[in-house]
């Protein structure tokens, strides 16, 4: 059973362990993390092939030309309301939907995709973005992934960036700004535990406070 009522979407810089604290706040508060399962969920209801959305994931795509073809190759798969739109958009709002309806069914954590912007009207929310010291995420990465120190330090800054543009591009607010979340938590300061028990508190207070407004 679930040991608490607060939807936590995570925003996290690459290498900050994001992911792997998500987990472990949802493992201890009994709540569903959901990270690419939104795709695979935004493409069941939507109709819009899979490949799409692993496709446009996380990455805005400017290119017009790019977006005419996609769209020629995926008109097989849109219906209704979506139809006339670049296939990035139609990904996106296929994407935004899919999180609201995950919201609806109750507590759980959502892994990046502007999952906070989706859920910007609602209260029982917290918006957390995690980052960590780039000496940490390098060597992270590179004992994750095997690279050298260089590979993994070009593969953090090229996978923010994809992740700051998309947020920027689709949101009204700044990636990785203070002002776009509730909390910001430094992973590399707080450790890994040390991050998801400081997550488990800030939901604590928040429904506490909450129920003293009632």
């Amino acid at each position: 059973m679930a040991k608490t009522n607060t939807i936590i979407t995570i925003g996290r810089q690459y290498g900050s362990a994001g992911r792997e604290i998500g987990y472990k706040v949802a493992d201890e508060l009994g709540i569903k993390l959901y990270d690419k399962e939104m795709l695979d969920r935004a493409a069941k209801e939507s109709g819009i092939c899979q490949e799409l959305f692993e496709t446009h994931d996380e990455k805005p795509t400017n290119s017009f030309l790019y977006s005419l073809v996609m769209d020629t190759y995926s008109l097989g798969y849109t219906s209704g309301s979506y139809t006339d739109m670049p296939i990035n958009h139609k990904v996106f709002l296929a994407q935004f939907d899919a999180i609201k309806k995950i919201a609806d069914e109750g507590p759980c954590i959502l892994v990046g995709r502007c999952a906070d912007y989706a859920l910007e009207e609602c209260d029982n929310v917290i918006r957390l973005f995690i980052h960590a010291d780039l000496d940490v995420r390098i060597r992270r990465i590179a004992r994750i992934y095997d690279l050298t120190d260089a590979k993994a330090k070009e593969l953090i800054l090229k996978t923010d960036k994809k992740r700051a543009s998309y947020y920027n591009y689709y949101s009204n607010k700044r990636w990785g700004a203070a002002d776009s979340y509730d909390f910001c938590l430094n992973s590399s300061k707080l450790g890994i535990q040390g991050t998801a028990d400081a997550i488990k508190m800030l939901v604590e207070i928040k429904e506490r406070d909450c129920e003293k407004q009632l």
